[in-house]
């Protein structure tokens, strides 16, 4: 059995009364209500999901959400008090028919277990109270989080938040020291909470965690250079480490080299709900930028008979070859990944850019547990490695001025396919989204 990461309760609010090496300006302190902000982000979104299995239906949802956040302000004083708050609505344009099912929308379900019609709306709300002191901010409540072992989705029409409680502290130049717990997620296509699951688990029964627990630290003392380091225990699941590192090398005006790694590494822990875990996963990325063009090349490798698991619905996969539809994060999967991206400023159409993409993996399922609890489903009884594709096509337009300025519009391609020996873990497919953002800054 691993030995547990324990960030308790006590533990955050502990993490709360770290040394500050500032001093506290009681004068500047912005007040609850001067420093205080209401945006507003629409957000209209269509996906079509062509299904080229034989049996297996098509989706197609779009919807109209919006999402309203409030952020106090301060009050004065060296401990100051806030309160952040948010409301979301969506909205079903279209998806009734037999159709739904792309995530987009919640969705009735019958009663063979099969998925229905989706709902003409839903709705949610939350806070948290905020506290601060010198450089560290505690906050408890219902939390919008990013980093690479906690990270709300974002990818579809509304994001994802937990519930719990964050610290945070910048006391040091180029430093930001973070610590958590959360408890429960609100998904990004519903409108209550529920406990804490992995991508993975959600195919299984009471494969919940109680919750996770989070602390890490992120570096950027040095120019053109960051790291980060963060450790995660996922309550009787897993105890996951992340670190990654990016320079930037400008050679020129005109050329600048970019190389990173990504790397994770998960083990079971606890009563090992998910079953025995034991695997390291990376992606080396290097870019070469040269005026308003850029070329990425990627290598991405899963050591480990388990594929890389990570939180239901987030974006915690801080993986250079995770894209659209497919993350190639299989068990002992090998991928790489060529893009081209370009930014048509250079051309005089400033707001304008477009991104190319091709990712290629192999996997050998044949030493996965076909008894795994989590994941014996992966098993491959034939013992042939498994190949699959996807190709992807990006392009964005962000209005520069005018009404409409900051409005953007992304149309997006994607297709993936796969061997017969990967079409049971994801399917082929072919499908295009349309994503239309405006935020408005209200005050």
């Amino acid at each position: 059995m691993n030995t547990a990461l324990r960030f308790t309760p006590l533990f955050v609010a502990l993490a709360a009364t770290m040394p500050f090496t500032a001093q506290a300006d009681e004068e500047k302190a912005e007040g609850f209500i001067e420093g205080s902000s209401l945006n507003v982000h629409a957000r209209n979104y269509y996906l079509n999901r062509n299904q080229l299995l034989p049996g297996v239906r098509d989706n197609r949802e779009w919807g109209q959400g919006f999402l309203g956040k409030f952020e106090s302000g301060y009050t004065p004083g060296t401990v100051g008090f806030g309160l952040d708050a948010y409301a979301m609505l969506g909205l079903k344009l279209d998806g009734g028919g037999g159709t739904s099912g792309s995530s987009i929308l919640p969705i009735n379900t019958k009663g063979d277990g099969e998925p229905g019609k989706a709902h003409d709306s839903f709705s949610t709300a939350g806070a948290a109270l905020k506290l601060k002191a010198f450089d560290t901010v505690l906050k408890a409540g219902d939390l919008f989080l990013t980093n690479p072992v906690i990270a709300g989705g974002e990818s579809r029409m509304l994001p994802q938040t937990f519930r719990g409680v964050s610290v945070t502290n910048n006391s040091f130049d180029g430093v930001m020291l973070e610590a958590g717990q959360a408890s429960f997620t609100k998904p990004y296509n519903q409108s209550g909470h529920r406990r804490i699951n992995t991508f993975y688990s959600k195919l299984q029964d009471e494969r919940d965690s109680r919750h996770l627990n989070w602390a890490g630290v992120a570096w950027s003392g040095v120019p053109n250079l960051t790291s980060s380091l963060y450790a995660a225990e996922l309550e009787d699941i897993w105890n996951q480490y992340y670190f990654d590192v990016d320079y930037t090398w400008q050679v020129n005006e005109l050329v600048s080299l970019n190389p990173g790694l990504h790397f994770y590494h998960t083990q079971d822990t606890g009563q090992a709900l998910l079953g025995h875990i034991d695997n390291n996963t990376y992606s080396l990325h290097f870019t070469v930028n040269v005026g308003y063009n850029s070329l990425t090349a990627v290598y991405q490798r899963v050591n480990g008979n388990t594929p890389f698991d990570y939180i239901n619905q987030g974006d915690s996969i801080f993986l250079d070859n995770s894209q659209i539809y497919s993350d190639f994060n299989g068990p002992n999967e090998r991928s790489w990944k060529l893009k081209y991206a370009y930014d048509f400023a250079g051309a005089g159409i400033p707001g304008l850019s477009s991104v190319v993409s091709y990712s290629r993996g192999e996997l050998d399922m044949s030493k996965v547990d076909p008894n795994s609890v989590g994941y014996g489903h992966w098993y491959n009884a034939d013992g042939e490695n498994a190949q699959h594709w996807e190709r992807d096509v990006d392009l964005r337009y962000v209005f520069q001025e005018g009404q409409l300025k900051d409005l953007s519009v992304l149309l997006r391609w994607a297709s993936h396919r796969g061997t017969q020996g990967y079409s049971h873990i994801d399917n082929d497919v072919d499908e295009y989204r349309v994503i239309v953002d405006y935020p408005l800054n209200i005050f």
